[in-house]
Formats: structure tokens, sequence, C-alpha cells
């Protein structure tokens, strides 16, 4: 049997996984063991394509980054640079004199963990009740300036890309008429966020994320809780350099998805930065189809060894979970630990700590740079005592108030700071506060304009969200935290009170710092 914690460890990280886009990339691998204190956890096959951060035409299929025949053809980038807010249209389509028509897609869960062999937790399974308390919440105070929010709340499978366009033709062409789209989770991902922008010139506001010409695709209708990729990867230069993780003398490998949006991500903006910090990296390219399981398992051995040979100690991922996978085995089979320089992108510092327990030695200790507020507790205090921030604190009072704890040692005496309630208290909240921002005369201009004005938001994921008109994400800040094996429990790893303490978690290395901003 496993350990109380080593189970704890588990379950947070397979929830991490279904609350994300992650969720679909899991689903389309063929087998995951998670091995925790002598027990082993699977989860099952699926067939269907992944979500994808796809930037561009793959030339073997002409489709667009990895998809089929039903995928959107989108150019590799936008060719007129970012649109400016005023020159969106100004239709005020699914706005009428009393109510605003908003879609909120929830991955369909039950079906998928059906499919996929696991169990839903108690607060992913509460997407719909927070939805309908949020927006509830916003119509019982006045609405969006005297207008109340119809949601209108709709089940999707993420594996199935020609079910999720035909969704998004009948939001944008079809009846009842959508105002705009909320993702507080980021399950709708790739060409599916241009089809409802670019294709349909609809808001759409949501937490997945890629590189800075996506958005430029999308504008000026979307707009992202997370953070641009670009960002990050500057950051993580910086970082590295200043860490000592990578600079003159030391060898670095990166290793990279051969999607196309890896690859714009490897060529056009991470190593453009690491030639101007003058270092030239050993880079070596992985096969990141979740169908060409064979070809990524016996690809990440040869890539190891390589870089083994060659003495590189620092490596940068730029793969999907269905890579990361194989690359540390590799790793623990060859006995080779470089440092990792982890960070949001494919949620790889969020998702090493799931693989913690099973890849003890090639992670405990590892850093990773977020843009989140990993390192926190789920505890309802104020942040000052090491609780939640005022975003998730304000979240959490009306859930509460809503759903108090009967009985004793259910879900809702406390909400995940990084989980799906906070996630979608986030969004809602923030469309509300734009839209009413927007005035009495809504349409997706004055929507959009009011989107890049705001600034200071009380984010929930993230501390504070600041927009712009050529800023179409919200985080604007980052922390770096380190991951450690809690066993035996060190009093580093925060524990919520009344709670067994953590198999795993995050600490805080550095404290935030600003993004840099290009």
């Amino acid at each position: 049997m496993a350990s109380a914690n080593g189970m704890a460890s588990v379950h947070r990280f397979w929830r991490r996984f279904r609350r994300r886009s992650p969720l679909v990339q899991v689903a389309s691998v063929a087998v995951v063991l998670v091995v925790v204190g002598g027990g082993v956890y699977a989860v099952g096959s699926h067939p269907s394509s992944s979500p994808r951060r796809d930037t561009g035409t793959t030339p073997s299929t002409g489709a667009p980054g990895l998809g089929g025949a039903s995928s959107t053809s989108t150019p590799l980038a936008s060719t007129g640079g970012p649109s400016s807010v005023t020159t969106a249209s100004t239709s005020s389509r699914g706005v009428t004199t009393s109510s605003i028509n908003v879609v909120f897609p929830v991955v369909s869960l039950n079906s998928l963990a059906g499919q996929e062999g696991f169990a839903q937790d108690a607060e992913f399974g509460e997407q719909t009740k927070a939805i309908k308390l949020f927006v509830e919440q916003i119509n019982d105070t006045g609405g969006i300036n005297g207008r109340r929010i119809n949601p209108i709340i709709v089940n999707f499978d993420p594996t199935n890309e020609a079910s999720m366009r035909a969704l998004c033709k009948e939001w944008t062409e079809g009846s009842p008429a959508v105002f705009a789209v909320l993702d507080g989770l980021g399950d709708w991902t790739g060409d599916n966020e241009l089809c409802v922008t670019q294709e349909g010139h609809t808001p759409f506001v949501g937490a997945w994320t890629t590189v800075t010409n996506w958005t430029d695709l999308g504008s000026p209708y979307l707009w992202w809780t997370g953070t641009d990729q670009a960002a990050i990867l500057q950051a993580v230069v910086d970082w590295g350099l200043n860490a000592g993780l990578i600079g003159p003398g030391i060898k670095v490998g990166i290793i990279a998805g051969n999607r196309a949006s890896d690859q714009v991500a490897l060529n056009d903006y991470l190593l453009p930065e690491l030639r101007k910090a003058g270092i030239t990296p050993m880079v070596r390219s992985i096969d990141a189809n979740p169908d060409d399981t064979a070809a990524t398992d016996s690809a990440s051995p040869l890539v190891i060894q390589q870089f083994r040979s060659a003495g590189v100690t620092s490596v940068i991922p730029l793969v999907p979970i269905n890579v990361l996978f194989p690359v540390l085995a590799a790793e623990t089979t060859q006995q080779y630990f470089p440092k990792l320089l982890l960070s949001d992108y494919e949620e790889s510092i969020e998702t090493t700590l799931g693989l913690l327990p099973l890849y003890a030695k090639a992670l405990d200790g590892q850093e990773g740079l977020t843009t989140e507020t990993l390192g926190g507790i789920d505890s309802p205090r104020p942040e000052s005592q090491g609780g939640y921030n005022p975003g998730v604190r304000s979240c959490w009072v009306l859930w509460h108030k809503t759903y108090p704890e009967v009985p004793p040692g259910n879900m809702n005496d406390f909400i995940e700071e990084q989980g799906p309630i906070a996630g979608w208290c986030q969004v809602i909240d923030l469309f509300a506060t734009a839209a009413k921002s927007a005035g009495r005369d809504l349409d997706r201009r004055t929507f959009v304009t009011a989107m890049s004005k705001i600034t200071d938001f009380p984010g929930t994921w993230s501390t504070d969200l600041s927009f712009g008109p050529d800023k179409r994400y919200g985080p604007t800040q980052y922390q770096v935290v380190k991951l450690r094996l809690n066993s035996p429990p060190s009093p580093l790893c925060k524990t919520t009170p009344g709670k067994p303490p953590p198999g795993t978690c995050w600490v805080s290395v550095l404290p935030f710092a600003p993004l840099p901003t290009g």
C-alpha cells in the first residue's frame, strides 16, 4: 500500500493535470505509471489527438500543427502585426437590453474519466456549481450595468477536435448568439482559441497560452489569464544567468518537441535570448506527438546519452508531459541528473511535482520559474499569515458562505489556491470587470478596449493581472520555486492546518520579481 502522503501527492498530481491542457496530453499517453510507496497507479490510453500550442502549418499534413482535417488553416505568424483594439467589431451580437450570453466550456469529466480510467476529485467536480455561483453573485449585485449574464455551460470532449470546432462555429455563427467565451481552466486550447477569435471575431478570455504570435493572430479578441510563453522563456534565460545555471563555460542542452509550437518557441524566442548572452546550446528535438509513443521512447535515451557524453550540466525542456516522462526515465536509468531549468512552459514546474516520488533523484531539489502562486498552502488565512492571496480569499469567502462545511471533512472548508474553483472565479470576475467598464453601450470594441485598460487586477492563480493594448496576457511577476520530496517531513514544506503534511511541495527560492517586457 502507498503511504498517505504518497497518495496525497498522486491525487494532487492528477488533479493538476486535469484542470488544464495537460489533461488531454495525459489522455493521449499510452500508459502512465506513477509508483509511490509500493503502489502503482495507472492512467489508461486514448487514441485521440492532444491539444497543441500550434503556431504554424505542419508540412507533412498541410494542417496547422498536429491537427487533421478538422483543424483550421492557420498561418505561422500574423502578417500585419497585432491589431489595435480600435479595429474590433462594433457588433453587439449576444447582447440584449437585459442580458449577455456568455459560453463556459467545461470538460466532460464523467465520460473522460470513464475512458481514461481515473476518478474525479471532489473540487474538480464542482465546476458547474462554481460557475453558477460566481455568475449569480454578479447578477444579484446589479449585473453588468443592469444586464444579467446568461451562462451557457457547455460540456465538451477535449480529445475530439472536430466536435470542438463544431461548437465554436455554433457559438460564433449560430443560435443563440454569443457575446463572449470564458475558459477558467485552460482546457479550450490551440486552434480552437483562434476559431473563436480570429475566425469568429468573438471575445475569448482563457488560461491556455503559447507564444506572442498566437495573440497577434487572435487580436484584439484573444486575452489570456496565463502568461505569454515568450516572456517566460526570456525570464528563464535571465534567471539561469543570475543563478549560474547557464553562462560562459557551462554546457547547456535544450530538449524541444518537434511540434510547430515548440520549434517556434525554440527558434524565434529561446535561441535568440541565449545568443544575446553568448550561449550556444546543444539542441535535440524529440517527437512530441502522443500517438508516436514508440518514437519518443526510443529517442529519449539517445538524447540523454548524447548530453551526458557532451558534458551537459544544465537542460532547458521545451516539451509536453508525454516527452518529459521518458526523458526522466532515461536520466534515471543512466544515472545522469543535470540541472533542469523548469518553468510554466507546458507546466513543467507543476507536472514534475507529481512525478517527484517516482523520479526523486532526477527531480528532488530541482528549481523552476513560475508566474503562479506555487509554494503557498490551501488555507483561508490571509496572505500575510501564509494563506490565500486577496483574489483567492475573496473567492473562498463567497464559496464557503454558500457551501459551509457540512458534513465535517469535505472539500468545502477550503479551495485549492491553484484549483478549478479559483480558476473560474478569476475569469468570471475579470470578464465582469471589463464588461462593466465598457459601459451601457457594450459591444466587442468597447469590451476589448476595457480589457486593455485593466491593471493590478487581484488574480487567483497569479498574484496580479495587468493588460494593455499590446499586452494581452495578465501576469506581471514571476518567482522561483524548488521541488522537495517531503520525506521525512520538513518544516520547509508548508502544511495546511488540520491536514497531514504533504508528500511533496514547492519551496519558494526567489520572491516575486517583474517579468521581462521584451
